[in-house]
C-alpha cells in the first residue's frame, strides 16, 4: 500500500519502562514474534547501551524478526550508537535511533548546553550513526519537541536531514500538547523544514493528559506518516499511545482519513497480542479499555441488547472478530477433542503453538473440562496463555496440594512439587492458606539459598460464577531483576502455587 502510516512498535523499548512491564530476552523474543505477526512496520528492541540485558535482547530481536525494521535507542554520543549498531548488525534492516532534547527547559537544565550546541551535537551523530553501513536507517528525535521553540525544531530537523537521517520523530514526551495545537506544530514543520521531501515526520505520543492517540490522529491528519506506539499503550508513567486504538481508530473512519492514512497492521493479531503482553508481565488490562478491555463489548443495558440483537452496528462500530476475539460461548467440554481445541485456538490466534505446547494445553484444557460445565473463550485463554506457558518450561512443577484452614484453625499447606523426576515434599504453617503454600514452595526450593523476594501477588477472577477460573500473577526479584509467573485454576489457591513455582522457574531457566 502506497502512502501507508507506519506503526513503530515501541512495546520492547518505551513500554517496557512502565513500572512492573520488564521483560527478559526470551519474553522480548516471544512478543517480538506476535509484533512481526501483527505486521508493524518497526519493533524497537530497547535501549542497547543502557545494559549488557538490553544489548543482548535487541541483538537477540535482529536476529529473530526479518520482516519488520528493528530498531535500537541511542543518545546523541559515539558509544550509544556503536552500541546500538554492534547489537543490530544481524537484522536484516536495521535502525538506529537517535535522541537528544530541543526544549528551553531540557537545554538549560539537564543539558547544559546552548540551542547551537545541541544542533551541532545532532548533526554530528547522526552523520556518525549513518556512516555505520550502507543499509542502516537512521531515526532522530528531538525530546520534548511539543515544548520546544517552532524555529529551532525546523533548523535542527533541517540539519539532521543534511547529516542523512530519513525520519524525524516529533515527541510529545510529557503529554503536554492539546490535538489541534499538536497537528499545527506538525503542520508548521511540514511547511518549514526546506529539505523535508527527503525525510518522513514521524510522532512519539504520551498519555499523560489521556491525549495520547487524540494527538497522534492530529499529527497524521497534518502529514505525519508514522505514529510510535505500544500495546495496550504501556510505557512511561501515564503510558504511551495506545497500538490497538490508534489503528482501529484509522480503519473504523477510513472514510474520514481515506486510503492513504491507514495503517498496514493485521488487526486479528490485536486481541492476541494484548493477551500476549498481560501474560508476560502480569499487569491486567483495565475492564473498560477501548478495542481489548474486557468490557469493550459487552452490553448490559437492556436499550443496547435490543439494539445490538437487531442489528449489531447500532451499538457496536467494531466486529470483535476483526481484533481476533469473539466473547462467543466456547461449545465444548469434556467431550471435545484435541482436533476441535486445536481448530479453536487458531481461531483465537494461538498458530504458533509446538507439538509439546498443543499437548500441555488439552491436558489442562481436560482437567479444566471436568470441573466447569461451561467453558468460555476467556478460560481458554487464561489456560493457553498462561498455563501452557508453565507446563512446557518447567523446573519445578506442582504434584498435589492440600490445604487445611478455618477461622479457628491455623492454615497449613502440605504440597508436593516433581524436581528432575524426584518427589519433593513440604508442610507449613503460616497466617493464611496462600502464605502457608508459598512457605511451603519455600522449603521446597530453597529460597533463602535462591536468594530471591516476593514481590507482588494479585488474583484475578477470568469468568464469572462460583466456578470461575482464577487467575493469579506472583512476581519475585532477584539482583534488580523481576521475574514474572502465572497461575489459572477453577482453584485460587492451586493457581497460587502455580504462579509462584512459574516465576521461580523462569529465573531457573533465565539464570541457565
Amino acid at each position: 500500500m502506497a502512502g501507508h502510516i507506519k506503526i513503530f512498535d515501541t512495546t520492547l523499548r518505551d513500554g517496557e519502562q512502565s513500572p512492573g512491564c520488564s521483560m527478559n530476552i526470551e519474553e522480548k523474543i516471544e512478543m517480538a514474534k506476535m509484533l512481526e505477526k501483527l505486521n508493524v512496520d518497526i519493533i524497537e528492541a530497547g535501549f542497547a547501551v543502557s545494559s549488557p540485558g538490553d544489548f543482548a535482547a535487541v541483538e537477540a530481536v535482529a536476529r529473530t524478526v526479518r520482516k519488520p525494521i528493528v530498531a535500537s535507542l541511542s543518545r546523541a554520543v559515539e558509544k550509544d550508537i556503536d552500541a546500538s549498531w554492534d547489537a543490530l548488525k544481524k537484522a536484516r534492516h536495521p535502525r538506529i535511533h537517535i535522541v537528544i532534547a530541543t526544549s528551553p527547559i531540557h537545554m538549560k537544565y539537564k543539558l547544559r548546553k546552548t540551542s547551537a550546541e545541541v544542533l551541532a551535537q545532532a548533526a554530528r551523530a547522526v552523520r556518525y550513526a549513518k556512516a555505520k553501513a550502507k543499509n542502516v536507517e537512521v531515526e532522530f528525535s528531538a525530546e520534548d519537541a511539543s515544548r520546544s521553540d517552532r524555529d529551532f525544531l525546523a533548523r535542527i530537523f533541517s540539519a539532521v536531514i543534511d547529516a542523512g537521517a530519513a525520519v524525524v520523530n516529533v515527541p510529545d514526551t510529557n503529554g503536554y500538547a492539546m490535538p489541534r495545537e499538536f497537528g499545527e506544530l506538525i503542520s508548521y514543520l511540514k511547511n518549514n523544514i526546506p529539505n523535508i521531501g527527503r525525510a518522513e515526520i514521524s510522532v512519539h505520543n504520551h498519555n499523560d493528559l489521556g491525549l495520547a492517540v487524540a494527538t497522534s490522529l492530529a499529527a497524521i491528519e497534518n502529514g505525519a506518516a508514522q505514529c510510535e506506539a505500544t500495546i495496550n499503550g504501556i510505557g512511561e508513567r501515564a503510558g504511551n499511545c495506545s497500538l490497538e486504538e490508534l489503528v482501529m481508530a484509522l480503519k473504523v473512519r477510513r472514510d474520514y482519513y481515506g486510503k492513504a492514512k491507514q495503517p498496514r497492521i493485521n488487526t486479528r493479531f490485536i486481541y492476541p497480542a494484548s493477551r500476549l503482553l498481560t501474560s508476560i508481565t502480569g499487569v491486567q488490562v483495565q475492564p473498560n479499555k477501548a478495542i481489548v478491555g474486557a468490557n469493550a463489548f459487552a452490553h448490559e443495558s437492556g436499550i443496547h441488547q435490543d439494539g445490538i440483537l437487531k442489528h449489531r452496528e447500532t451499538y457496536e462500530i467494531i466486529r470483535p472478530a476483526d481484533i481476533g476475539r469473539t466473547d462467543s460461548r466456547l461449545v465444548m467440554g469434556k467431550h471435545s477433542g484435541r482436533h476441535a481445541l486445536v481448530s479453536k485456538l487458531k481461531e483465537l490466534g494461538y498458530t504458533g503453538l509446538t507439538e509439546t505446547e498443543i499437548n500441555a494445553a488439552y491436558h489442562k484444557f481436560k482437567e479444566l473440562a471436568d470441573k466447569k460445565k461451561n467453558i468460555t473463550e476467556w478460560d481458554l485463554e487464561a489456560l493457553i496463555s498462561d498455563g501452557v506457558k508453565q507446563a512446557t518450561g518447567a523446573v519445578y512443577t506442582l504434584e498435589s496440594l492440600r490445604i487445611e484452614t478455618g477461622n479457628k484453625i491455623q492454615p497449613t499447606a502440605e504440597l508436593s512439587v516433581n524436581y528432575q523426576d524426584k518427589t519433593l515434599q513440604s508442610a507449613q504453617t503460616g497466617n493464611g492458606p496462600v502464605d502457608a503454600i508459598f512457605k511451603a514452595i519455600d522449603a521446597v526450593i530453597q529460597r533463602a539459598a535462591l536468594g530471591i523476594s516476593l514481590q507482588d501477588y494479585i488474583v484475578h477472577a477470568v469468568t464469572e460464577g462460583t466456578d470461575a477460573l482464577g487467575k493469579v500473577t506472583v512476581r519475585i526479584k532477584k539482583n534488580q531483576k523481576t521475574y514474572t509467573g502465572n497461575g489459572a485454576n477453577t482453584d485460587v489457591l492451586v493457581a497460587s502455587a502455580e504462579a509462584y513455582l512459574n516465576a521461580v522457574n523462569k529465573y531457573l531457566l533465565r539464570s541457565e
